[in-house]
């Protein structure tokens, strides 16, 4: 039976490879060893500069749809109760019909909000797959399925991080061979992807969120997800070879960084992080207009001077309410106005 996995995962492991061998030339060329485990990891980590680079834009829209639907959570909750208890088809399919127009209306959707982790995944894989078959390919004498040669894939097997602990090597093998600082290693570093993940989620519940979004249930399954995901990296310092758990700690570091530049520089309006740019700004004599852009004070100013002339203009020229009155005070009001005075209104009513 043919490997289906291993078929699938042929392109992104020959670019996995491409990468590592080109990111190991460069760090060779520039006069460190090639043998050495420092080198690879430098590579491992230009892998994650390379793949978290081509993921930007899909991050962009993944914070713009996680508040999204933190935002529609309200409206979310308002079609929810509406057909609580309602168990029958034609209801499900309307409560559904509502639901995907409210996420049309709003340009988002559950599953956008996670598409970089499973445009990553793949490719998180098909690194695990490659750190995986080292050890048999050097056993065997033979390469990768691109540019990870022979005789690189016997260097990489070699290779030790600070000289005790190889590349390829997992917690269990450490244990077993009793590898005393391949464990602390190991053990040090899922503790620190434990921690990063950690803080990469509390920074969106606790400053970027409007006091709207946290009313919603998407509010308290993010709580949840802040204790319950990171301890899912224990299994990964348990199961994964070392360089594929660098390779997912600096992926964590980069994502805490990104996030927090996005949530400083684009926070989620209403939020605390929303307000201390503000305040950052008017430090600066800077403001955010109607458009979300930045300009001078002197320019936020005048349009809010124009916004609040525009809006008593509008308030002075809307008809004014006739205030209905009884057919004897429209008699005498006609009566003061002359004898051509029609004696009454067409809002008067009977007293």
């Amino acid at each position: 039976m043919p490997d289906i996995i291993g078929v699938i995962l042929w392109p992104l492991k020959w670019l996995v490879e491409l990468v590592l061998v080109a990111w190991h030339w460069v760090f060779t060329a520039i006069g460190l060893p090639p043998g050495d485990g420092i080198t690879w990891v430098l590579a491992i980590v230009g892998l994650v500069i390379v793949v978290r680079s081509a993921l930007i834009p899909l991050f962009v829209r993944q914070i713009k749809s996680q508040r999204k639907m933190m935002e529609i959570a309200p409206e979310l909750r308002k079609i929810q109760e509406k057909y609580k208890g309602k168990r029958d088809q034609l209801s499900r399919e309307a409560m559904s019909r509502e639901t995907m127009a409210l996420y049309k209306k709003h340009g988002t959707t559950p599953v956008s909000s996670c598409l970089p982790l499973l445009v990553q995944m793949p490719v998180f894989f098909a690194l695990f797959s490659v750190l995986n078959d080292v050890t048999r390919h050097a056993q065997e004498g033979i390469g990768g399925v691109g540019l990870l040669s022979a005789e690189l894939t016997q260097e990489f097997y070699n290779a030790k991080l600070f000289g005790v602990a190889s590349l390829h090597e997992t917690l269990i093998d450490a244990w077993n061979s009793q590898n005393l600082t391949a464990i602390i290693i190991l053990v040090v570093l899922v503790v620190l992807m434990i921690l990063s993940q950690f803080f990469t989620q509390l920074q969106i519940i606790s400053k970027n969120l409007s006091p709207e979004a946290k009313t919603g249930q998407a509010y308290q399954m993010q709580k949840i997800m802040l204790w319950v995901l990171p301890f899912a990296f224990v299994f990964s310092g348990v199961f994964f070879p070392l360089g594929v758990v660098i390779y997912w700690f600096v992926s964590n570091l980069w994502t805490m960084g990104q996030q927090f530049l996005v949530i400083r520089e684009m926070p989620t309006p209403g939020s605390e992080a929303a307000k201390q740019r503000e305040e950052r700004l008017a430090r600066k004599g800077k403001a955010i207009d109607a458009n979300g852009k930045v300009v001078s004070m002197e320019k936020y100013q005048a349009e809010q001077q124009r916004l609040l002339d525009e809006a008593e203009k509008q308030k002075s020229q809307a008809p004014k309410r006739q205030q209905p009155m009884n057919k004897q005070r429209a008699k005498k009001q006609a009566q003061k106005k002359g004898p051509n005075a029609t004696p009454g209104t067409a809002g008067a009513t009977d007293a």
